[in-house]
């Protein structure tokens, strides 16, 4: 009898270790990391202290101002870098620096300028700070030899215009930039990418950066409603259109969000104008007609694209199931649906879509319920697997993307959409505490519809709801703008597409001449004809329209640059850089530096530290890629009369982070 030979190979392995040695230079990607603390290096690791935002809120414009505080505590001077989110909508237009008594005022510099005269700056011991776009709501602020003992005060400036829908004004602050997955190797990564590989702490792990927000609102006429879905923000009223807004010391792991509606459910519609010696500029807000719900609406095909990588896992994961069990759930008889789950790779439920019938829905629902969340984001794959399953004439299809937008290559599903919007209707979910709105915002902008986002659980039968009207039949159709005695140009959007949605028609551009004539809007709705006409002498200039012409250019600039579907061609690229230095605009291509003069770090010698960012609340640590439990995979081959048991230790996350 011949001996049976047995070998045994136990695989133990963590994330940093399978990146860090197992994986070639070549091979690796651009992937978050967990942070780890060196207390006995002398360094201030969390040189942020804290975040300091006041907004201002006067009719439609929100005025914000975000003071950042790094100290270095340490013992040696350090450069800090700090990734940070914002709105998709803001116009930032400006940034001040101070340490004591010494205070500089930001110059607007094209990036590949400001990024030298940065490194200048902190090679010869100036300390200095940069301001820098990787996303239109990621940010990146670079601050440069701070000092021990150092206090250090970054104050930027952006105005956003606030659009209602159903009559609700919502604000948002963005706490925190969630992980992102990247397929995209390190040597091949864009500069503006390089932001993804990044430190963050452990799910529940608190930062030592605290939040604080303090909004003041005045709309001119009663407020009906006011809360905040940030339980700590406290609620005070000075009148009944005017009230304070106080949230001290936030964890800072997920959005702020305000929202009110006026007395009525009126939304402040009209006309706004700012006059200067160079340009004058317009703002046309236009609020739409009531809906009407269609009586015969035609046959539908819902394609669910739904999200399953490990940033998904736990709260945003369990919120998408049941906005799909809510939206699958109430389709009608006439409809049909399929239902594809995406992580690194992607899975169809039917080769075809299938009848909208209880056994059906109840069989996706399963498929669904199964799901716990792991692996990277292949969203663009999955968009194309979409796509490309068969289809029925005469048949209205519409994809829906339900994800946290956790991916750093927004651009590919951008212009995929792009390529597909004559045939096909898309729609964006975003599931969580923090999601990437600049790509939730960016599909629903490429399919020319409208983002949607749940926040919490309770907001998941609410938004799925509100998406069912959304789409049942369009507000306004055929939406015509026409200009009489008024010489307007340069007017944002270019074209007015259908209105699904009851939020304003909204209009800024820029005219010459005498401010006189009129402004006609006009369009079609389900029982007739839409008019409304708005007389120009009407609108008298106020201090807080100063915000218009970068409202104006950061609109023009979404357009060039932020969802730039196809590649960055060099006539964009040039008007989006002049954009930005005309107005002091901060743009992909446009960047804030702010340098003291003064050599303070006569050594020259400062150590380099990432600011870790806070894990965003309901996201587990499976973002990046690191689970509390491993899975273990067994595999037993026979070779002849050898066994080998092979035991592996599988850890199911992000490729790249293992």
């Amino acid at each position: 009898m011949r001996t049976v030979q047995a070998l045994i190979l136990v695989l133990f392995t963590t994330p940093q270790l399978m990146q860090a040695e197992n994986l070639p230079p070549a091979e690796k990607t651009l992937s978050p990391y967990f942070f780890v603390n060196d207390a006995n290096s002398g360094l201030d690791a969390f040189p942020l202290k804290s975040t300091n935002v006041v907004v201002n809120i006067s009719g439609v414009i929100a005025e914000v101002t975000v003071t950042q505080v790094y100290e270095n505590q340490g013992t040696a001077p350090i450069n800090g870098r700090y990734v940070f989110p914002g709105s998709t909508r803001a116009a930032v237009h400006g940034l001040r620096m101070r340490i004591g008594d010494r205070a500089v005022v930001a110059r607007i510099e094209e990036r590949q300028q400001a990024a030298k005269e940065f490194a200048e700056a902190t090679a010869s011991g100036k300390s200095a700070s940069l301001l820098e776009q990787e996303r239109p709501n990621v940010f990146t602020m670079s601050v440069a030899n701070i000092l021990p003992g150092d206090r250090l005060e970054v104050e930027l400036l952006y105005s956003e215009m606030l659009k209602p829908e159903e009559g609700i004004y919502q604000f948002v602050y963005p706490a925190v930039v969630g992980p992102r997955y990247s397929n995209t190797r390190e040597s091949a990564a864009r500069e503006d990418s390089r932001w993804v590989k990044g430190p963050y702490l452990h799910q529940g792990e608190p930062t030592q950066a605290k939040l604080s927000i303090h909004v003041n609102l005045s709309t001119g006429v009663p407020l009906a409603d006011l809360r905040s879905s940030s339980r700590d923000a406290r609620v005070a009223f000075e009148s009944p259109a005017v009230a304070s807004v106080l949230l001290d010391n936030d964890a800072g792991n997920r959005d702020f969000i305000l929202d009110y509606r006026l007395a009525g459910r009126e939304i402040q519609s009209g006309l706004l104008v700012f006059e200067n010696p160079k340009e004058n500029f317009f703002l046309l807000t236009v609020q739409p007609p009531a809906r009407v719900m269609a009586n015969d609406v035609p046959p539908r095909e819902y394609i669910f694209v739904l999200d399953v990588s490990g940033s998904m896992h736990g709260f945003p994961l369990n919120t998408a199931k049941e906005v799909i069990r809510n939206l699958i759930g109430n389709l009608k008889p006439t409809d049909t649906f399929n239902v594809i789950l995406f992580s690194g790779a992607s899975r169809v439920l039917s080769p075809a879509s299938l009848a909208a019938s209880a056994p059906n829905i109840a069989r996706a629902l399963s498929v669904i319920d199964r799901e716990n969340g792991g692996g990277g984001t292949e969203l663009e794959a999955a968009l194309r697997t979409a796509i490309h399953l068969p289809r029925t004439d005469f048949v209205s299809r519409s994809i829906v993307v339900v994800t946290d937008g956790y991916i750093a290559e927004e651009r590919g599903a951008f212009t995929l959409i792009d390529e597909n919007v004559n045939n096909t209707n898309f729609f964006a979910f975003g599931i969580g505490s923090s999601v990437n709105r600049y790509l939730i915002e960016g599909v629903a902008r490429a399919g020319q519809g409208e983002p949607f986002i749940v926040t919490t659980p309770d907001d998941a039968v609410v938004v799925g709801d509100r998406f069912r009207r959304y789409i049942e039949s369009p507000v306004l159709t055929n939406i015509k703008v026409s200009y009489h005695g008024f010489e307007a140009y340069d007017v944002e959007p270019e074209a007015q597409a259908d209105l699904f949605a009851e939020r304003p028609v909204v209009l800024f551009g820029k005219w010459r001449g005498p401010k006189e004539g009129k402004i006609e809007v006009s369009g079609r709705t389900v029982s007739g004809t839409f008019t409304k006409v708005f007389d120009v002498r009407e609108s008298a200039t106020r201090p807080e329209h100063a915000a218009l012409p970068q409202l104006w250019a950061r609109t023009r600039i979404a357009r060039l640059s932020d969802f730039n579907f196809q590649s960055d061609d060099p006539e964009s690229v040039r008007e989006v850089t002049s954009l930005g230095l005309t107005y002091s605009l901060l743009t992909r291509y446009t960047s804030f530096i702010a340098v003291i003069e003064e050599v303070r770090n006569t050594t020259g010698q400062a150590k380099d530290v990432d600011q870790p960012s806070p894990m965003p609340a309901g996201v587990s640590d499976l973002a990046v890629g690191y689970g509390s439990g491993a899975e273990p995979s067994v595999w037993i081959l026979l070779f002849g009369t050898a066994t080998m048991l092979i035991v592996v230790i599988r850890f199911r996350g992000r490729r790249g982070t293992a």
